[in-house]
């Protein structure tokens, strides 16, 4: 190239054409036979390069340039390390107080045990899970392939689980909302059993006969089901069959006699048990008699917001039919042999199977000592005959 230069440089004197021509081939003949000797002999080049081009190489290195940029890459990555350690332990430092804080406000609120591990380690993992990433972040390291890998396994597990996670959902679901809890008899189908355990993916009963059954909660948290303790009072009914011809105002004084003597039946809406509300008196006296002004509103505004809850729960539950309490006995029916009797009385729900059973011995010991009569399945026969 620099020979190229030079030849381009130097006047020429051209007598003529032809000859000026000829001058001027000559010179880019040599000129470019020059630039291929020298691409050949290029330190740049991997096959120029030789044990002695690489020690006049390094006769020209800046080692002054190369300390200055190998230190302050390393005060750099030493600034981002410290950084990280410093963003990693205040972030721990958080997530323990949300985990407290979670976990306080779980107990307050009477949370199951199971949901409550469930939800503070959830809470936790998700936690430490965005600070990881956010200390890689500040090391300088991509973190959208983390993310992405996360997310695709996430997809895969969810796809692989689909059955599992819908128990799970349902298991939350059963924890959060409460439409039974443990020692409630429940119906859920044809599986009749006291609750043992609720778990986050199943719901262990125990039958009358003391079986284990192991339920989904996927099922029960989408399916109808029947809780026979939610409420405290449960009606029993009793069916009695009389024969035609006896008495039903006395077959009904009697039944009603054996209720009357039975403690666990219900007679009046009276024996209903109902919490007891504190009246107004009673409250004023647990008051301060003098309070600063700003906690005098304060407790102004709480009484009234719980008079105004009150307020509503009362309204709503005029809106809801009270059960009549009373015992009685009915016709129900007129059958071929018999006049059957229904009998309904109110009982406790611990109460309901003695009561049952108890209800029902006396029935059949009393009714026939009153001169009434169980009748049997029978059937008229005339017979015609032509003499």
């Amino acid at each position: 190239m620099i020979l190229n230069k030079i030849l381009l440089q130097i006047p020429i004197a051209a007598p003529d054409t032809a000859a000026a021509n000829k001058i001027q081939e000559a010179t880019h003949a040599v000129t470019s036979r020059v630039d291929s000797l020298a691409t050949k002999l290029n330190p740049d080049s991997i096959a120029a390069m030789t044990p002695d081009k690489i020690v006049d190489q390094f006769k020209y290195l800046d080692l002054g340039s190369l300390v200055t940029s190998l230190s302050s890459q390393l005060i750099s990555l030493g600034l981002r390390i410290l950084a990280a350690i410093l963003i990693f332990y205040i972030g721990k430092f958080i997530i323990n107080k949300i985990y407290n804080l979670a976990r306080a406000i779980m107990v307050r609120k009477d949370f199951d045990r199971s949901l409550i591990s469930f939800l503070l380690s959830f809470i936790r993992i998700t936690l430490l899970f965005l600070l990881i990433i956010t200390v890689i972040g500040v090391l300088g390291i991509e973190t959208s392939s983390f993310i992405a890998i996360f997310a695709s396994a996430g997809v895969a597990i969810g796809m692989a689980l689909s059955g599992t996670l819908q128990n799970f959902a349902g298991g939350v679901l059963i924890l959060l909302l409460k439409p039974y809890k443990v020692g409630d008899y429940i119906e859920f189908g044809e599986l009749k059993g006291t609750v043992r355990e609720i778990q986050i993916f199943n719901t262990i009963i125990n039958t009358y006969n003391n079986d284990r059954i192991v339920i989904p909660n996927g099922g029960l948290a989408t399916s109808s089901l029947k809780n026979f303790s939610a409420e405290p009072y449960h009606r029993v009914e009793w069916r009695v069959g009389i024969s035609y011809g006896d008495d039903v105002d006395k077959a009904r004084k009697v039944i009603l006699d054996i209720l009357a003597n039975d403690g666990r039946v219900v007679h009046t809406d009276a024996d209903v048990k109902e919490d007891e509300q504190p009246t107004a008196a009673v409250t004023e006296e647990h008051e301060p008699k003098q309070m600063p002004w700003w906690q005098r509103l304060f407790h102004w505004h709480r009484r009234r917001t719980e008079e105004l809850r009150e307020e509503h729960e009362a309204k709503l539950a005029a809106l809801i039919p009270k059960p009549d309490y009373t015992p009685t006995v009915a016709v129900e029916s007129l059958g071929d042999s018999q006049v059957t009797l229904i009998v309904r009385a109110w009982t406790e729900i611990v109460n309901y199977w003695g009561v049952l059973y108890d209800v029902n011995e006396q029935i059949y010991k009393q009714l026939p000592h009153h001169g009434l009569h169980f009748p049997f399945p029978q059937m008229d026969v005339h017979v015609n005959s032509n003499n």
